[in-house]
């Protein structure tokens, strides 16, 4: 016989029932300007089918679209913010001087045509992109920058900012949930892919599609080099690519079991691209780089269900060579939601701040010289007699959180106030910017979210700009 709990209305239940708080966040949504998302067309990107130039090494040489300048995006203002009331980050002194450093970096970088990576990692938040794709667009149409950046060597997201198909004889595996890789030679993905070897054959074979998608942002959907990261490649895999059905490369990936990155790189924007594997044993696939000739690329790295536990357990070589070939100089640590709801006292939040913490110093330990911004949770509701209310612990995670960002020198970007704190999810959901998971922004939630977020970014480097 099974088990159930009743539960009675007190006279305070009946007499003077909870009413559904409703916060108003008008001005949140009327000043967090999302317009002007699109760049100017840039359709004069003529897709080539020249043959590319071929550099196995790491140190890869660039070539410039051949219209690339006729038709750049406008500058935005960065020196005004679109959202005078928006919240800001929270900095202390060491959190400041590597901000600064990061804007002087890609002003110096985009002035001498070099590239500049962000990484933007975060829970299903920002799975498929969904904020990252409007923060990429702001940067890239200010200091340059195409292509969707780093994506992973297997996608099961769904995507607005590419598309990418695979042979059903590749397999995934993660380092925050599901099948776990035994080396942990994850990189900075967090997610690999391998085909299955079958021990009876000397040629097992598989497939990667990846192309341009017409529902990404508009910078994003143009790109002319392409890298893909490996390693544990310990036998001979030969690799065939196409473009549009057109064989361009065949070769054989490097066999001495060590991370490597095979770039492609063509004259103009590319179109869709096929990747043949075939071998004894699978090398480690960490992902793909989809990018432009120079400016800031933002990768968006979407876990599903992680709480951002995972840096400390992830095979340290793999991880630091792929930060410093993509000179990821501005980290964005996008975690808390998945822990509020199972926070049972005070205690475990401090406990969960105290690992958080951790894993920024395993970061720094690994790459120096990057900045690292934290995005705390949103607000959240749990349903309790028939009223949505925020997380009992949220509030104390969010305070718990700053306080140990601040103790590594990051910075902090507290999303719960931004979004109007305390039990201002249900607006959210009423004025269709959240889904009725109270949980999640929609994509119109998504895209104000991120300008708020951007917002405060503007706010620093306008900062910056007037003490240059």
């Amino acid at each position: 016989m099974g088990l159930f709990q009743l539960s009675f209305a007190t006279s305070e239940d009946i007499f003077h029932p909870k009413k559904q708080i409703k916060k108003d966040i008008s001005g949140i949504v009327a000043l967090a300007d999302t317009s002007g998302l699109e760049s100017p067309s840039i359709e004069s990107l003529e897709l080539v089918t020249e043959p590319l130039i071929l550099n196995k090494s790491k140190n890869i040489n660039t070539s410039t679209f051949k219209s690339e300048n006729k038709a750049t995006a406008k500058k935005v203002n960065f020196n005004k913010s679109s959202n005078e009331t928006s919240s800001h980050f929270t900095l202390n002194e060491l959190a400041r001087q590597k901000l600064y450093a990061f804007f002087e970096k890609i002003v110096v970088l985009n002035e001498q045509r070099k590239k500049v990576h962000v990484l933007h990692y975060g829970d299903s938040q920002i799975e498929g992109d969904r904020m990252t794709a409007y923060i990429r667009q702001r940067i890239q149409n200010q200091f340059g920058g195409n292509g969707p950046g780093m994506i992973p060597a297997m996608n099961v997201y769904v995507t607005q900012s590419f598309k990418q198909s695979y042979s059903s004889n590749f397999h995934r595996y993660t380092c925050f949930g599901g099948e776990k890789l035994a080396s942990k030679k994850y990189g900075v993905m967090g997610a690999v892919a391998r085909f299955v070897n079958n021990a009876d054959s000397t040629n097992n074979e598989a497939w990667i599609e990846v192309e341009p998608s017409n529902k990404a942002q508009s910078r994003s959907r143009y790109y002319n080099q392409v890298k893909l990261f490996y390693t544990d490649c310990n036998s001979r895999c030969k690799v065939k690519v196409f473009h549009n059905s057109e064989l361009i490369l065949e070769d054989s990936l490097i066999s001495d079991g060590q991370y490597h990155i095979l770039p492609l790189q063509f004259t103009s924007k590319v179109g869709k691209l096929k990747f043949v594997f075939s071998g004894k044993e699978s090398p480690v696939f960490c992902g793909f780089s989809l990018e432009g000739d120079y400016g800031v690329q933002v990768d968006n790295i979407g876990m599903r269900g992680c709480s951002g536990t995972f840096f400390n357990s992830l095979e340290k070589s793999t991880f630091k060579g792929m930060l410093n070939d993509l000179k990821a100089e501005l980290i964005i640590l996008q975690f808390g939601g998945n822990s509020v709801p199972y926070f049972k006292d005070s205690v475990g939040v401090r406990r969960y701040a105290k690992v958080f913490q951790s894993q920024i110093k395993t970061i720094k330990q690994m790459y120096p010289s990057a900045a690292i911004i934290v995005i705390g949770p949103s607000d959240m509701s749990l349903l309790a007699s028939g009223i949505y209310e925020t997380y009992p612990y949220l509030p104390y995670c969010v305070s718990e959180m700053r306080k140990a960002v601040l103790k590594e020198g990051a910075g902090y970007w507290d999303l719960f106030k931004a979004m109007g704190g305390k039990n201002s999810m249900p607006s959210w959901v009423e004025s269709g910017l959240a889904g009725r998971d109270y949980i999640h922004f929609t994509n119109k939630g998504a895209s104000i979210a991120s300008q708020l977020f951007y917002d405060a970014l503007e706010k620093e480097y306008a900062e910056w700009k007037s003490v240059q």
